[in-house]
């Protein structure tokens, strides 16, 4: 999902999936801008041929170990109401206590930064702290491509398989909370909601959602926080940049440098599964089962997060991976050329049904050159399949929002059958990050 959150340059990556039912694709949280890093060299799609996977009605797993390890998996969500959603389990604690509630249904993000929570699934006993800009409780307005997220942050402690992350910021999600309509209308603040989805656990490249651009002394502030002393008298303030929501996984120790994430791969002739089991790792190269694999490409990101892709000889430089997309989304005029790849039918028309199924290959450049390619499939196989993953789904890419252009966003079908390495700003190898498989 990717978020078009005012990182200090920002476009921040996070498509929310959607339900068959409702057909809605695309990108869900916080505003964000997009990325870019050039690459040369000629990327190609042929049609034809039949995709891998397929309508088996049994689910995959592919699971590690230890403390560091966290089940995820890849499905219909809490209520049954998602489609391609990768999901996981969070444990948000009132602060310095064992007053812990466990919420299932968390959308498990690379596009985003930050752990979001839909207020109805933490009990009104479970106290967290308000974090405040003067004395004022803070809320934010997290801008995503496919809707909004509005409510306070508040502190709270949080455990992800072993790991814990202290006093860490994170947003409440609740549209009824003091004057909303300044984030805006109802059907954009709901969208999580109405989806059956009980949060985001966004673990993106970037540590805070936002960043210096929204820090006092800003000239650029994009205005995700509000200062809020009454019901209905919020307005944009500045947040200092460790009071911002956090992305928690950086605040674990000693697995805070990224995370990795594996899912196994779908055998079955039309790329479909009931479900998908698989692991999120912390941290890279901090423990014996998280070491980088010598196989592995890395590709550094600019100081958006984004890389190029390269299709059909153009290249794409503000494309990302996304395991919070449900579908890779790219198809355009602009880009498809003389291919044919018409959008499916209502209510599916955010995802493309081409008339048999298509094998396509691309390649992925980051911003220190290195190079690897991508092959992939498009089918309509779910349409008539129905079943909760697919990894061979495909959509336009929504252009428009946030200023961004067509480029292409890799979503939840690239992560299936890999092991993908999602590397934070600050790393040794990279300064805004890296991803790697």
């Amino acid at each position: 999902m990717k978020t078009m959150l005012g990182r200090a340059l920002p476009l921040v990556a996070l498509a929310l999936a959607a339900t068959l039912a409702t057909g809605c694709g695309g990108d869900f949280p916080p505003g964000a801008t997009t990325r870019g890093s050039g690459g040369s060299s000629s990327g190609g799609s042929s049609s034809g041929g039949s995709s891998s996977g397929g309508s088996s009605s049994t689910g995959s797993s592919s699971s590690s170990s230890g403390s560091n390890v966290q089940t995820i998996t890849a499905g219909a969500g809490p209520t049954e109401a998602y489609f391609n959603g990768l999901f996981t389990d969070v444990t948000v604690c009132s602060p310095g206590s064992t007053n812990c509630q466990t919420v299932s249904g968390v959308l498990v993000d690379t596009g985003s930064y930050g752990l979001r929570i839909v207020s109805s699934a933490l009990p009104a006993s479970l106290s967290l702290s308000p974090q405040t800009s003067g004395n004022n409780p803070v809320a934010e307005c997290a801008d995503f491509l496919s809707g909004k997220t509005w409510g306070p942050v508040e502190v709270a402690d949080v455990q992800l398989a072993g790991e814990k992350a202290s006093s860490v910021p994170i947003q409440i999600i609740n549209s009824a909370y003091a004057n909303s309509t300044i984030c805006g209308d109802q059907a954009e603040l709901t969208l999580l909601q109405d989806l059956g989805v009980n949060g985001i656990l966004g673990i993106g490249n970037f540590l805070q959602d936002c960043g210096d651009a929204c820090a006092p002394g800003t000239t650029e502030n994009p205005g995700l926080y509000f200062s809020c002393p009454g019901s209905s008298a919020c307005a944009i303030t500045t947040l200092a940049v460790d009071q911002q929501v956090q992305n928690p996984v950086a605040l674990f120790s000693p697995d805070n440098n990224g995370v990795i994430i594996q899912l196994p791969g779908i055998t079955s002739a039309d790329g479909g599964a009931a479900s998908l089991t698989g692991s999120l790792i912390f941290g890279i190269g901090t423990q014996s089962n998280n070491q980088l694999a010598s196989s592995a490409t890395t590709l550094a990101l600019d100081k958006f997060g984004n890389l190029s892709t390269i299709f059909n000889g153009q290249t794409y430089d503000q494309s990302f991976l996304d395991s919070g997309s449900n579908a890779i989304f790219f198809l355009s005029s602009a880009i498809l050329g003389s291919t044919t790849m018409p959008v499916c039918a209502a209510p599916n028309t955010d995802f493309s049904c081409p008339p048999s199924p298509v094998n396509l290959s691309a390649e992925n450049q980051g911003a220190n050159g290195a190079i690897t390619s991508v092959s992939f499939a498009v089918s309509a196989a779910f349409v008539s399949g129905g079943l909760p993953v697919y990894d061979n789904v495909a959509g336009p890419f929504i252009t428009g929002a946030g200023g961004t252009a067509p480029q292409f966003d890799w979503g939840l079908p690239f992560f299936v059958g890999r092991t993908v390495y999602a590397a934070f700003e600050g790393n040794s190898l990279a300064q805004y990050g890296y991803v790697a498989y």
